[in-house]
């Protein structure tokens, strides 16, 4: 058992696995499960209990205020196959989100040693579902709900901390178009914009419909009073490369800091490049298109990785991105051969398991 600073997570394991019955290098995300699942319990005040144990339907009362008051909050990170077996990139970062979310819905915080070494154990049992398919990893969903059952508003005293995980294939094959959404929003200065609470991602499934009936892949959101700045997009950050600098959305609250997102600066940084974090107007854009300025643009998100950029719907014109994308897909590659181990990881962003 390996030691977690006050607690040990107990860990039972299936008797027989389900992983030869599934081919885990051509799964879509989200359709087939592992074996197992980390789970925690907070009451009391503190977290407790904390195991790994078959994958299983919760029982759950139907006023567990999750339900009711939307206190759900939610990460997403992926294991690798490295050379010397799977490997976590960036964990730290994720415990760290999940967190800052749990502050800002009245939820507590998670312990990050345990975070990190739940996820440890619960990758390290599940090693034979990590795919070894060029683009492919074992994505992680660690999550935490309010199960009091309760109704009335105000914080719940009952938590459940939980992490599953699903084989998953890449995201997007090929350039995506994105649907510029000037009637429904994403997120306000002083909302939860910045958190990963689920109530986010319900408010954009009606938008994200409408975008693909359309024709469109996902919704560009911008910003809640003028309906100009980019925020983000529906799964993803957003980059623009425009006279030779990148520019991307900051962080001021209504935009997720992304993991991915901050290792394609640090990446950027390093190759040479002009990074800048700022608002930025989709009349800029349409201005450096018609000016042949607009040079690349990408989406980046631990589900996408890169997703190269081929078009924006804004109103009633079409904004149209070059087919070439040299740097974007240097960077895309770089992140790949770093999570496989395939290059030195100069920056300490890998966890090599055991």
């Amino acid at each position: 058992m390996i030691h977690v600073p006050a607690q040990s997570i107990s860990v039972k394991k299936v008797e027989q696995s389900r992983v030869s019955t599934v081919d885990i290098n051509a799964a879509t995300m989200g359709i087939h499960f592992t074996d197992h699942m980390f789970v925690c319990d907070y009451e009391n005040g503190q977290w407790s209990n904390p195991r790994i144990e078959q994958l299983a339907p919760i029982a759950t009362h139907p006023s567990a205020m999750a339900l009711h008051y939307g206190q759900a909050i939610f990460e997403g990170l992926k294991a690798t196959m490295g050379k010397n077996g799977p490997v976590l990139f960036r964990p730290q970062m994720n415990a760290q989100r999940l967190n800052e979310s749990a502050q800002r819905l009245g939820m507590p915080d998670f312990p990050e040693d345990l975070f990190v070494e739940a996820l440890k154990q619960f990758v390290w049992i599940e090693r034979n579902w990590v795919p070894t398919a060029p683009g492919s990893a074992l994505y992680l969903r660690p999550f935490m709900y309010a199960d009091e059952a309760f109704t009335g508003m105000r914080a719940a005293t009952h938590y459940k901390f939980i992490i599953f995980a699903t084989p998953a294939g890449p995201y997007f094959s090929k350039r995506i178009r994105l649907y510029a959404e000037t009637n429904y929003i994403r997120a306000a200065a002083g909302g939860t914009g910045e958190a990963k609470a689920a109530g986010n991602y319900a408010a954009a499934i009606k938008p994200t419909e409408l975008a693909k009936k359309h024709g469109y892949d996902q919704v560009l959101w911008l910003d809640a009073r003028n309906f100009e700045n980019i925020l983000e997009v529906g799964t993803m950050n957003i980059f623009f490369k425009i006279d030779g600098k990148f520019i991307t959305p900051n962080l001021d609250g209504t935009v997720l800091a992304g993991v991915t997102r901050n290792s394609v600066i640090a990446l950027l940084k390093k190759k040479g490049f002009s990074v800048t974090e700022r608002p930025i107007s989709i009349h800029e854009i349409i201005e450096a298109e018609a000016n042949n300025t607009l040079e690349e643009a990408f989406g980046t998100g631990t589900a996408v990785g890169i997703a190269m950029l081929d078009e924006i719907g804004y109103r009633d014109r079409s904004i149209k991105f070059p087919v070439g994308n040299p740097v974007g897909n240097e960077i895309n590659m770089t992140l790949n051969q770093l999570k496989t181990q395939e290059i030195a990881d100069e920056f300490g962003w890998i966890i090599q398991l055991p």
